[in-house]
């Protein structure tokens, strides 16, 4: 595993990343951690470095759902407005008659699986232009505002028809408190965090505040300079697109969890038929499709194998992928370049672990693709 942390000192010495920290696991433990580089003002990226980990929270927003699923307290088939009502009020977005939304009523009904695998027709600002057009026109928040009102994008295709990226976990929270009765932060500290140990995962950075990383953006000299990002504190509601901070070795807690089939330390989370569902494919025939950014500063295009998948909490690769990850993976990313994989078929994890923008810009993707490929050569 020295080969890795070589990986970890070239990439942050090629200004690939401004720092990294990489932790692998298997079903029994760790098998390697490493950091290269400075997390923030003299402070060396470490094992305990803390991260703004953004859409690495919908795995565990995902989980909590299934949980309910697990205690039959809600279906994969649920309507979505049979447990939110005010999903009803949402339309479908068409376009645009000179500055006033053409808006109709969607043709089908939504339902949890379809906010699951974001399949929903809801759609992020960074991903689909007529988005942010509308949000400017009808000065509707963004969904990092914390407010309850930014919930209700509009819809930019009927539900269950495509993949499109947007709020559609932040929803699925939003059942699990309708259904459940307590906030999602306690639901997840009670059923999720505290089972799985995860001492340093949190909804608000106050105790991590000493550790917190830096959000460093890409400048036009191929540097990096530091750049203010956050989960809104305090909101009205907690997304689970967004909402989590958390570290390397508490992130690897929950990985693990997933290679010993739902439980940890004699702690299980999931029955093994609710596991099955949550790693399996639910998206009815449906791909992934590549998402083309609108917001270079933000993101780059996400592009992924044809044909991959996703399950109930993760996007899913149903092919082999030559030195590197195996068919039957699951994987997903926060937008501050936070990644993680887990290969149940080859019984590891990893993460690896920034906190810079644009998203899987090609500085990050070469610094993950030596990684991953490095992990994969000390197997």
């Amino acid at each position: 595993m020295n080969t890795l942390q070589t990986v970890l000192d070239q990439s942050v010495a090629a200004q690939e990343v401004p720092f990294v920290v990489g932790m692998v696991g298997t079903p029994d433990g760790i098998a390697f951690s490493g950091a290269a580089g400075m997390a923030s003002q003299g402070r060396a990226a470490a094992e305990d470095t803390a991260f703004r980990i953004f859409s690495m929270t919908k795995a565990i927003g995902s989980l909590a759902a299934m949980i309910l699923i697990d205690r039959g307290k809600l279906s994969l088939d649920t309507p979505v407005a049979d447990v939110l009502p005010e999903w009803n009020d949402l339309q479908v977005l068409e376009g645009f008659d000179g500055d006033t939304p053409i808006l109709r009523a969607p043709k089908t009904v939504a339902t949890l699986r379809h906010l699951a695998t974001h399949t929903s027709g809801m759609e992020y600002e960074f991903w689909n232009p007529d988005v942010p057009k509308y949000m400017e026109l009808t000065e509707h928040p963004t969904v990092l505002s914390g407010l309850k009102s930014s919930l209700n994008y509009p819809l930019t295709s009927d539900p269950g028809t495509r993949w499109g990226y947007g709020p559609s976990i932040d929803w699925l929270g939003r059942m699990v408190e309708a259904v459940d009765g307590r906030r999602i932060d306690a639901f997840c500290q009670a059923e999720i965090l505290d089972p799985l140990g995860m001492t340093d995962t949190a909804f608000e950075p106050d105790a991590l505040a000493d550790r917190l990383a830096e959000v460093r953006m890409r400048n036009a000299d191929g540097g990096f300079d530091p750049f203010t990002l956050a989960p809104p504190s305090q909101p009205e509601f907690y997304g689970m697109g967004h909402a989590l901070y958390s570290t390397a070795p508490d992130y690897m807690r929950f990985l693990r969890m997933l290679l010993n089939g739902g439980e940890l330390d004699g702690n299980r989370l999931l029955s093994a038929d609710a596991f099955a569902q949550l790693m399996a494919d639910q998206m009815n025939g449906l791909t992934f499709q590549n998402m083309k950014s609108v917001a270079p500063a933000v993101s780059a295009d996400v592009e992924l194998p044809p044909g991959t998948t996703h399950s109930f909490a993760f996007c899913r690769s149903e092919t082999d992928v030559p030195g590197k990850r195996s068919a039957g993976s699951v994987s997903w990313a926060g937008v501050c370049n936070t990644h993680y994989w887990c290969d149940p078929a080859r019984n590891v994890a990893a993460v690896i672990m920034t906190q810079s923008l644009p998203f899987v810009e090609p500085g990050l993707l070469a610094a993950y693709d030596a990684y991953e490929r490095a992990v994969y050569d000390a197997l």
